[in-house]
């Protein structure tokens, strides 16, 4: 067994078991520290506490079939900490202690740690200053209020002085609108670490956030996040727990080279626009050991619907997604739709994908516009259960736009190329199973006069539920439900498939319609 240790403060630090399962390990092992039994663990990617800063210690791990090395590690350097208790929070549920949290935030030096012990901390909207480390408690939670008045407002776009730029705070669904302050917000910050074991807990419900139309706006501004990061670098979120999401949960936003480390994002499966985690044009995530459970879509990489991604063209890239486990989303990956600027660079792999309504989702249509080129994307070492459509790729996305049902989107006819046309290029699936499927094996869908690139299933294997649940496989006009469609292929320029077994289809267990190249082994 071998490990990576792939965060470190000056408490703490996370390792990854390496080649050893997928989320949890082939059999549990025992860390020890400084040669002492520390814990048993069964998680691949597991966090250890209580260490001290700036000291030396050894760590390996053992189990009945063998042993790593002996690693050494140094802690970080911690200049101060700052425990928000001292700047007169209460944590006893009842007071509000933003402004005292806020204070410690304020107030904490480079190289300094904020604190927050046990207790419930009754909050509104908290904001991150750079170089600093906030560390909470595996007893700690910070409750939120609900009432709209308690959140200050996020105006989506404001005009420069001299009538020549603008300056974006908040957004929603994509387009520059203003926005409740998130419960954590960080605006142009840098060199940031949010840890601890504790909880972040939104509190919302059908009797205050979520609503039947969640998407209107109300009280003067739309839904907050759980933590909206804007034109941030090197952030850390570890370790803790969110849960109760107004709207998205997680929402990177033209920040670069962030990461997403051994968290649980937790939702009630009919809360509605709960995603896990909404990357928009962003270069640079790593989301690592992450458990959801929610509402929507577990993750769905994003860049702008039409102003944020055709003004400023920033895609989507460089993402890995890794060990990472995902249950009762509408989709366990999701690319767009809104996304004007792209989805480039992205892997996911060694991730389990459980009871979702579809695996890799794709969304797109015209109008999207030419810059939105989705390419470079593989998926690898995949476990499916349960999942209706294990893959979806839709270029005839109807939701949520008045345009969506318009004959433009829907025509499955070649219509002219031009500005308003989005591409897909590269896809790859390897070394997937997908088991108890429902609804179709595959639906993907490109559109007639600019086909998907390319398409590559390399040992992927599906079977279905016995009992299945009859379902749409893609949200597109003119799709009937269905259960246990197979392989159904449509527009794609060049097609691979090696090694791929459908079991338990009914009817044609491959429908390939309207594809240039097909390399079958």
């Amino acid at each position: 067994m071998n490990f990576d240790i792939i965060f470190k403060t000056s408490r703490k630090i996370c390792i990854e078991i390496k080649n050893y399962g997928i989320f949890y390990t082939n059999k549990p092992y025992t860390v020890l520290l400084n040669g002492e039994q520390y814990m048993v663990s069964n998680k691949v990617v597991q966090t250890i506490k209580g260490l001290k800063p700036d000291t030396e210690y050894t760590l390996q791990i053992v189990n009945e079939e063998g042993s790593s090395e002996v690693v050494r590690f140094k802690t970080d350097y911690e200049f101060v900490t700052l425990n928000v208790r001292k700047f007169g929070a209460k944590g006893d549920g009842i007071n509000d202690d933003t402004i005292c949290i806020q204070a410690a935030i304020n107030a904490c030096p480079k190289d300094g740690r904020v604190y927050i012990p046990k207790g419930v901390y009754r909050i509104s909207s908290l904001f991150l200053k750079s170089d600093i480390t906030i560390d909470i408690d595996d007893e700690a939670v910070l409750s939120a209020f609900t009432e709209r008045e308690k959140f200050p407002i996020l105006p989506g776009l404001i005009e420069s002085y001299d009538e020549t730029s603008e300056y974006n705070l908040g957004t929603w669904e994509g387009n520059p609108l203003d926005m409740f302050a998130s419960i954590i917000t960080g605006i142009n910050v840098s060199n940031v670490v949010i840890t601890g074991g504790g909880t972040l807990d939104g509190n919302a419900s059908f009797e205050n956030w979520w609503y039947k139309d969640g998407r209107e706006k109300t009280g003067g501004a739309f839904r907050p996040r759980m933590i909206f990061l804007n034109h941030c670098e090197n952030i850390t979120v570890h370790g803790i727990k969110v849960q109760n999401s107004p709207a998205w949960n997680l929402h990177p936003y033209f920040s670069n080279n962030t990461r997403w480390i051994d968290l649980t994002v937790l939702n009630p499966k009919d809360s509605p626009n709960t995603d896990g985690m909404d990357p928009e044009s962003v270069n640079g995530l790593e989301v690592v050991g992450v458990y959801f459970s929610l509402g929507d879509d577990c993750i769905a990489v994003k860049s702008g619907k039409f102003y944020m991604g055709h003004k400023y063209k920033v895609p989507s890239q460089n993402i890995e997604i890794r060990q990472c486990y995902m249950c009762y989303g509408h989709g366990s990956v999701t690319l767009g739709s809104e996304m004007a600027a792209g989805v480039k660079n992205l892997v996911c792999k060694q991730c389990i994908f459980e009871n979702t309504d579809r695996g890799l989702r794709i969304k797109t249509r015209r109008g999207r516009g030419n810059d939105a080129v989705i390419e470079n994307i593989l998926f690898e070492d995949i476990k499916m259960d349960g999942v209706l459509t294990p893959f979806v790729v839709n270029s005839f996305y109807w939701c949520c736009d008045p345009d969506g049902r318009s004959e433009y989107v829907r025509c499955k006819d070649p219509l002219p190329v031009d500005e308003r046309t989005p591409f897909i290029k590269q896809l790859a699936f390897k070394n997937i199973e997908a088991h108890n499927a429902h609804v179709a094996a595959s639906f993907i869908y490109g559109l007639p006069e600019a086909k998907i690139e390319e398409v590559s299933f390399e040992n992927v294997s599906i079977d279905f539920a016995e009992n299945p649940t009859p379902d749409y496989p893609a949200m597109m006009a003119d799709v009937e439900p269905c259960t246990k469609k197979g392989i159904y292929i449509n527009n794609v320029k060049k097609l691979i498939l090696k090694n791929v077994k459908v079991i338990g289809a009914e009817g044609k267990e491959r429908e390939i319609l309207n594809v240039d190249e097909l390399i079958e082994e």
